[in-house]
């Protein structure tokens, strides 16, 4: 493989992806796959109502039961083992987070009761055993109805639903808006996805001789992270436990957070002196893994009558959940960095109102607020553009941030790196063949079809949530060993950061092993989500490797009696500069390092880490097209062209980068046109199986037309950025304005997704006077 490029040239190359003959050969190892000698596997009981008081459970059948081994209760547990979830604004409210559920249950699917057997089936029959008496309570699913004066509150231990009230504001909001020649309002209302990751989370947890330590593997994005939670939630000291995460069946930022099921089977495997496994079935994953979107947002934009952007007012009602995770509270806040998108609207104010219901918690999935906060701004922007009589093409070119700018602070503090907004929007537009899409729908309303154009530009902050780290050592042979805190779930780790390294040290990417996913193994890591591997893994290896090149620079300078200015990177090692065959090979550097025949006063060794924060997220951005289609009579939408161009700086692997696009647009188009997760008035769970909760499939999907343009990051050390949440960022607001443009003569301005047959259906019979 490796010889079919430039041992020099692997960054922009299409390499194929090293790790993929292992998993499509079914030869790959994840959690369900580890099996210990003498192994108990864990049933968990759950709640079937949204909120209730538990007035009693009745264990004895299943403790009668032969092969069951231990059955436990939240009583059992007592009030140590919680969950940890740290505030992230001030006077964030934090409710009691228990394990198993102790006096109350607050939405579908709480765990109640836990049963330990011989066997997973035995421990299901013993969780089926178990009977409990529940006391329904008042519940509450909407977040906005959940601020409603009366509402039933969503958690008894409260004085009300909210989780917390934050606010930013930037410039003279009042001021802007008291000017203004025309306001353009909008209500949008998200709707709330479920990851679905194909394999379910699961955990085995298995105690070392003498009460010495804890092995735990995890199915999870971030082993440090949830090591750190987990020695927390169990009162166990962090150092003595080891978390690795095998091959991992996606995350898409669900498998983030330490969840309950973690907690437990690690305190059952400290208290029985076994191993413990714990699988989640289907149907469990569907009701206790995070859930993402939900947000209703009320948004206001103050203009002159020319278009020009002046001020921005957005309030976001997010729906938390009934529980905090750690990572629950943050999506919302999205909106706080990414109100006004790719335009410069200096005068912003955005509050976000978390809010507590009976329903799933909810916490990042791909995209985590950013795909909200674009098509808030995006569908705003073309309601704005249709009242005012502008074009929406030069509404938006009126309003960009202008290349020069840049790096440009926005109107809500946050400084952008690069970019050229018009000119991915050219691009998109050209390879779309814009004029002919007009030309063609205007073509098909002229026979009453209903066809739509639509376009969202979007910006996506990437990276951040702290450092990242990176080691990368060579080996006594010359080859090349590199410990990275990112862990691969799927994004092609092994093959991306392996080109990075193969390119800086100039070696074949056969010479070079990347290693993550083990807290005994690698260094300090924070993991793997928010678009963050390359620009912050990949950053903390590239800057590692300079280090590991200078000190080599400096060795191999010794070796042959020159200076080290006088040596030059050379394929395989170093060279003396203009004497090419004076040279001397990463072996033969290597084997000075480790055998002491080094410069004076020198270390040996030839391994370097570095942690690599620069203290700003890196800002991707792009422009998608979309033409679509609905059948009159029968509702049925249809996307006829999807044109998606992305500017996620230096591209590594171009071929890895479309991979992630496609990803992100087929989960993007599930929350236009398909998916979502409803709950009735009870907060009793509708949608809670792949017979009923309608996710995207292969056949589903549209033909897609993928474009790029480049502009590096300034602040990376690869001029890189994300990409792998861009396609749920703009794709669905882009379907979106096509979707409202094709009802525009019906006299539709707006309609929240997913945009369903017969939600389309019903919407066309009002507008036509006709009777749905």
């Amino acid at each position: 493989m490796t010889t079919e490029h430039a041992t020099n040239g692997f960054i922009g190359a299409s390499v194929r992806r090293v790790e993929d003959p292992v998993l499509v050969t079914g030869k790959g190892c994840y959690v369900d796959d580890i099996q210990l000698p003498g192994m108990l596997h864990v049933a968990v009981l759950r709640s079937p109502y949204p909120h209730a008081k538990i007035i009693s459970i009745d264990t004895s059948a299943a403790k009668a039961m032969v092969g069951v081994t231990t059955v436990v209760t939240g009583e059992d547990l007592g009030e140590r083992l919680q969950i940890p979830a740290a505030p992230i604004v001030p006077g964030q409210k934090i409710p009691p987070h228990p394990v198993l559920a102790r006096g109350a249950v607050h939405c579908v699917g709480v765990p109640v009761a836990a049963v330990v057997a011989q066997t997973r089936a035995l421990a299901q029959d013993g969780a089926n055993a178990i009977e409990v008496e529940y006391e329904a309570l008042p519940s509450v699913v909407n977040a906005e109805k959940a601020l409603e004066p009366g509402a039933p509150l969503a958690r008894e231990e409260l004085d009300s639903n909210v989780c917390y009230i934050a606010t930013k504001k930037g410039g003279d909001v009042e001021k802007a808006f008291a000017q203004a020649e025309h306001i353009c309002r909008m209500h949008i209302a998200s709707p709330r996805q479920v990851a679905l990751a194909i394999e379910p989370r699961g955990i085995v947890a298995s105690p070392e001789p003498m009460g010495q330590g804890l092995t735990v593997w995890l199915s999870t994005q971030a082993p440090h992270r949830v090591r750190g939670d987990l020695a927390t939630g169990l009162g166990f000291p962090e150092h003595k436990i080891r978390v690795i995460a095998p091959d991992v069946g996606g995350g898409f930022g669900s498998k983030g957070p330490l969840y309950r099921e973690y907690v437990l089977a690690c305190h059952l495997a400290l208290k029985l002196g076994r191993p413990i496994k714990w699988i989640a079935t289907r149907s469990e994953d569907f009701v206790t893994t995070i859930q993402g979107r939900d947000q209703a947002m009320t948004s206001e934009l103050a203009l002159k009558r020319d278009g020009t952007m002046l001020g921005l007012k957005v309030r976001v009602v997010a729906n938390l959940g009934a529980y905090l995770y750690s990572s629950t509270a943050g999506p919302p806040q999205r909106m706080m960095a990414m109100a006004p998108g790719s335009y410069q609207i200096q005068n912003v104010h955005v509050e976000v109102v978390a809010v507590f219901t009976n329903t799933v918690p909810t916490g990042p999935y791909r995209g985590a607020g950013r795909p909200e906060s674009v098509l808030n701004i995006e569908r705003l922007i073309d309601k704005a553009a249709k009242e005012l009589g502008i074009d929406r093409l030069e509404i938006r070119r009126k309003n960009f941030i202008r290349p020069e700018q840049f790096p440009y602070r926005s109107g809500v503090g946050v400084e952008y790196d690069s970019g050229d907004y018009e000119k991915s929007l050219d691009e998109a537009l050209r390879i779309s063949d814009y004029q002919q899409l007009v030309r063609y729908r205007d073509e098909a309303r002229a026979r009453g079809e209903l066809v739509g154009i639509g376009v969202s530009t979007f910006v996506e902050p990437s990276g951040g949530a702290g450092f990242e780290s990176g080691t990368v050592r060579v080996e006594r042979t010359g080859e090349i060993t590199v410990l990275t805190g990112s862990s691969s779930h799927g994004q092609g780790h092994e093959t991306s950061f392996a080109q990075v390294i193969a390119d800086k040290m100039r070696v074949s990417m056969d010479h070079v092993a990347i290693r993550h996913g083990d807290t005994l193994a690698i260094q300090q890591g924070v993991g793997t989500f928010g678009s963050r591997s390359m620009v912050m893994g990949g950053g903390a290896m590239a800057k590692a490797a300079e280090r590991v090149i200078e000190k080599a620079r400096r060795i191999a300078a010794h070796l042959v009696e020159a200076a080290p200015e006088d040596m030059v990177q050379a394929d395989g090692g170093f060279a003396v500069a203009g004497v090419p065959e004076k040279k001397v090979t990463w072996r033969q550097i290597a084997a000075a390092a480790h055998g002491g025949r080094l410069p004076a006063g020198m270390e040996p060794g030839l391994q370097e880490t570095a942690f690599f924060d620069p203290r700003r997220e890196a800002w991707a951005f792009g422009a998608h097209a979309a033409l679509v289609r609905i059948d009159r009579e029968t509702g049925k939408p249809t996307i006829e062209k999807l044109v998606l161009v992305d500017d996620c700086g230096v591209i590594i692997n171009p071929m890895i980068v479309e991979g992630q696009v496609h990803g992100g647009v087929a989960q993007g188009l599930g929350e236009a046109l398909r998916e979502q997760m409803l709950f009735g008035e009870n907060g009793e769970v509708l949608t809670g199986t792949l017979m009923n909760y309608a996710v995207m499939r292969a056949a589903d999907m549209p033909p897609l037309i993928l474009g790029e343009t480049v502009t590096p990051n300034p602040f990376n050390p690869l001029g890189v950025k994300g990409v792998g949440e861009a396609g749920t960022n703009g794709a669905p607001s882009a379907v979106a304005n096509a979707f409202m443009d094709a009802l525009a003569p019906l006299g539709i301005d707006h309609i929240d997704m997913p945009y369903t047959a017969p939600k389309l259906w019903e919407a066309i019979r009002q507008a036509e006077g006709r009777e749905a």
